[in-house]
């Protein structure tokens, strides 16, 4: 049975990994692990040891803390807001913040007005 802590700590695993555009593969190597054990480690499967958390957020380059940020208020806030706690864990939404990122910043400025203008008419 998986603990709600290790689920947490592989989706913000999950969550910087994508975000650096790291694969899993990419991600394995560096810390010295097959891929497969990456997978069992974002899905909250398998614990991640101390040692080899600290090895992941060094190859992320994030401090161990990173995993542990928001896990007092991922229930609190799934239930009391239109937006799933785990956004940053959607693979779509990952994306759509990497390609909002390298947009010109001020036709960045503009989407986001148009963004805020089309979720107020909704």
């Amino acid at each position: 049975m998986t603990h709600p802590v290790d689920v947490h700590v592989g989706k913000r695993i999950r969550q910087r990994r994508w975000l650096t555009g790291m694969t899993q593969q990419q991600l394995a190597q560096q810390v010295g692990i097959k891929f497969q054990q990456i997978q069992k480690y974002e899905t909250g499967a398998n614990r991640v040891s101390a040692s080899r958390l600290w090895d992941i957020a060094d190859a992320l380059d994030v401090p161990v803390s990173f995993f542990f940020e928001g896990i007092e208020d991922a229930e609190a806030t799934e239930s009391t807001s239109n937006v799933p706690a785990d956004l940053m864990g959607d693979k779509e939404a990952l994306d759509l913040v990497r390609s909002y990122y390298s947009i010109p910043e001020n036709q960045r400025r503009r989407l986001f007005e148009l963004a805020r203008v089309l979720s107020d008419v909704a």
